[in-house]
């Protein structure tokens, strides 16, 4: 278990940059998409089960994509249909 990390740390792993990977959201140092790993995550597979597959990420890089969700969902309502 990663030691305690502010909200602010963790989504200063996220990175934007309209050259890297069409500009969407990555994680620092790495072309993978945020919504990749969130996606991996609502499909059930666990923090442990991703890092295996990325072993360059760390569970904290995790934790940043999921704190980059909420950050998203903040003031964005998205209607189930």
């Amino acid at each position: 278990m990663p030691k305690s990390i502010s909200r602010e740390e963790l989504l200063q792993r996220i990175t934007i940059d309209p050259n890297i990977c069409f500009g969407k959201p990555c994680i620092r140092g790495h072309r993978i998409w945020v919504s990749l790993v969130l996606d991996l995550l609502a499909s059930g597979a666990t923090a442990q089960e991703i890092l295996q597959e990325y072993p360059g990420l760390e569970e904290e890089d995790i934790l940043a994509c999921i704190a980059y969700g909420a950050e998203m969902t903040r003031e964005r309502h998205l209607l189930a249909g």
